[in-house]
């Protein structure tokens, strides 16, 4: 990529999502000196409160959006299921990052799943399904109990059915509308764990600390730094997050879930997902740590150094989710405590309204 494409203060970023990933990325870039032009299908989209310019339009408005390319020096995204037609057509006219080849192997859990295998990293146990036969085959292969996933569009456990031992796998397989899934071993694990890398475009990597993640009804709760892992299981997980993003050649911020699972053997790690993009278990680095991970997406992909990230406190984040936005005044008044407020209309159960960044101590 030449150095000419390196954004100077004052250039554009184009953002695709309009959701808060994508305002708090703005956030990050206007203090940088830089502008943000957001294009996203949602008229309530939280992000178009903190940009100047934005455009409201489907993502197959062909017009709409080489008018948005011809608008900014650059694009990223702040979500992985932007349609691939979509990445492609923009990539035609202005650099994309991370590039859309990503989204492809991102947004189908078997050829994600396939791709980590193939760089010899643990997952759980896996097989695809696309028919009866495949079912009871994979079924076989991976027993019970078992995770069923569809391989696309799945997200905060939406598209998941879980299969007991001695379950229905055919009965979970026609709730999720018999759709292209995957089979997944359900892996009995400890804690589970994610990892925030970024990738500059010249291939500098830089982790934000291991955190340890708390999950309710499938959806990310409450996020805690350091993680209660050994130094040798950090280094592990480090490590993973390191060579995925290598072999994505990947620019920009990458967040991969992980397993902390023990066995007679020791104590090891099994990638889970991955997501190409800011993450929801990283939100604790905007007020714990000396760079944000959205400063840093933004430093990666307008061809900046990335910080060195260097953690100021034990931190803990707890998301908002639905009404439990309502009690936010609450967290005004204590002691080490950031209110996040994305700014949303509608507080629907299961949606994820703010977060509140708790500090505790300083590292000695």
């Amino acid at each position: 990529m030449s150095p000419a494409t390196v954004l100077q203060p004052g250039a554009t970023i184009g953002i695709l999502g309009g959701g808060q990933l994508g305002r708090m990325l703005a956030l990050a870039a206007a203090r940088l000196g830089l502008h943000c032009h957001v294009y996203a299908a949602d008229a309530d989209s939280p992000a178009f409160d903190v940009v100047q310019k934005w455009i409201c339009a489907p993502y197959d408005d062909r017009e709409r959006l080489a008018a948005f390319a011809d608008a900014v020096d650059l694009i990223t995204y702040e979500f992985e299921n932007v349609p691939a037609e979509t990445a492609n057509f923009l990539a035609a006219r202005r650099i994309v990052l991370p590039d859309p080849a990503v989204l492809a192997r991102t947004q189908d859990r078997l050829i994600e799943k396939t791709f980590i295998a193939d760089l010899a990293i643990a997952t759980a146990p896996f097989a695809a399904v696309g028919s009866l036969s495949e079912l009871a085959a994979a079924v076989d292969a991976i027993g019970l109990p078992a995770v069923l996933k569809t391989r696309r569009l799945g997200y905060d456990g939406k598209g998941q059915a879980m299969i007991a031992a001695g379950g229905d796998p055919l009965r979970a397989w026609e709730a999720l509308g018999r759709a292209p899934t995957i089979l997944e071993g359900f892996v009995p694990f400890e804690r589970e764990i994610s990892v925030i890398v970024a990738r500059s475009r010249d291939g500098q990597l830089q982790s934000f600390d291991v955190a340890e993640n708390e999950h309710r009804d499938h959806i990310l709760k409450v996020s805690r730094v350091p993680a209660a892992i050994t130094p040798d299981v950090a280094a592990q997980a480090d490590d993973i997050a390191a060579r995925i993003a290598k072999a994505f050649g990947f620019v920009g911020v990458l967040a991969v879930e992980m397993f902390v699972v023990h066995d007679g053997s020791g104590t090891s790690v099994l990638v889970n997902e991955i997501a190409p993009r800011v993450h929801n278990s990283g939100h604790w680095t905007l007020d714990g740590c000396t760079v944000s991970q959205f400063e840093q997406h933004i430093r990666a992909v307008a061809g900046w150094p990335l910080a060195v990230p260097v953690r100021w406190a034990d931190v803990e984040m707890i998301n908002l989710i639905g009404d439990e936005v309502n009690d936010y005044a609450r967290w005004l008044g204590v002691t080490g405590a950031a209110v996040h407020l994305y700014g949303k209309s509608e507080a629907r159960p299961g949606r994820k309204m703010g977060h509140v960044t708790r500090m505790f101590h300083r590292r000695r």
